[in-house]
Order: C-alpha cells, then structure tokens, then sequence
C-alpha cells in the first residue's frame, strides 16, 4: 500500500508493474490474510494504524480480486484501465502528436515487439503498451527469481523499458498539467 501509493503519483508503469506483483503475491498467499499480515505487513515497521491500514487494503484487495473473479490470473479493472490510458496516450503521441522523438523509441523496439508477441503467442488484441508491460513484468519475475537473463532478452527489454518510461514521462506530465 505504502509503495503502491508512492509509485502511482511519480511513475504509472511502476505502479502497474508493482500491482501486477502485488496481485500475484496474493494469489501466492491463497488470500489467507493471516500469512498476508504475517509475511508482508509486519515486515514494515509501521505504527499500528498504518499496519490496520495496510491489511485494510491488502484485504479490499483481495476481495476485488475475488468479485472481478481474477483470483487464478488476469488483473483487477482498475489497472486494466490504466494499461488502456497508456495505450491510449501511445497511440495519441504516434497519431496525433505526431511525437518524434517517441516514434523513434517505439520504432527501436517494434521487433522486438513482433517477437515478443510470436514467442508469447499474445493475439493481436493486445496492445504493443500491454505487450511491453508482459515483458517487462516477465523480467522482473526471472530478476526476483535471480534467474540468468540473456544478452538479446536485455536489449529487448531495454527497448520496452525507454518505450513505457517515455510513456509514463507523459502520463505524469499531463496528470499535472491536466
């Protein structure tokens, strides 16, 4: 909770990414609130209303979770909509804005796209922003997993990496200026 509201004002793809784990950790957990308080909240040292605060979210969580019917896999509507609002901007930059220096960034990593999108066997209904963030996401787990990341699976990553950063850069941009 702490973290999810710090990421959320400065970088919306970190906020993604880190709900997309949060989600997952939850599923990992069974939901059982007893382990979430147990593994995750008490690691914090937080006064006790922090701490009721966190379960309180954890749990509002979980029960989102459980309605949305997302408890095996998927993501909550709420960051589904935030992925919308990014692919949203991507296509506004690319089309509309007519944003060079974005066009190139996205232009750098579009094979990598069209790869990542064959060997994740991802439809075409997913958008190149939901792409990226899958193999960002991806890289994160085999980093917590400490597992070998290959040299060309890097640069792709790299590619995505400054294609959402950029993203988010304007995300946060317009968030203040809006």
């Amino acid at each position: 909770m702490l973290i999810a509201r710090e990421k959320k004002k400065s970088n919306i793809a970190e906020y993604i990414l880190y709900m997309w784990q949060v989600e997952d950790l939850l599923r990992a957990l069974g939901f059982n609130m007893k382990q979430v308080k147990e593994k995750v909240i008490d690691r914090f040292e937080v006064a006790e209303d922090t701490a009721k605060e966190m379960y309180d979210w954890y749990d509002n969580l979980s029960e989102m979770m459980r309605k949305e019917k997302v408890e095996q896999k998927g993501h909550l509507q709420i960051l589904k909509n935030n992925v919308d609002e990014l692919t949203e901007l991507h296509y506004f930059l690319l089309q509309k804005a007519n944003d060079i220096r974005y066009r190139q960034i996205v232009t750098m990593a579009t094979r990598n796209l069209i790869d990542f999108r064959l060997k994740s066997e991802a439809g075409n209904e997913v958008s190149d922003v939901e792409l990226a963030l899958n193999a960002l996401y991806g890289q994160l787990i085999l980093r917590l997993q400490k597992k070998e990341i290959y040299l060309q699976t890097a640069q792709a990553m790299e590619s995505f990496s400054k294609m959402i950063g950029y993203l988010a850069a304007c995300y946060h941009k317009n968030e203040r200026e809006g």
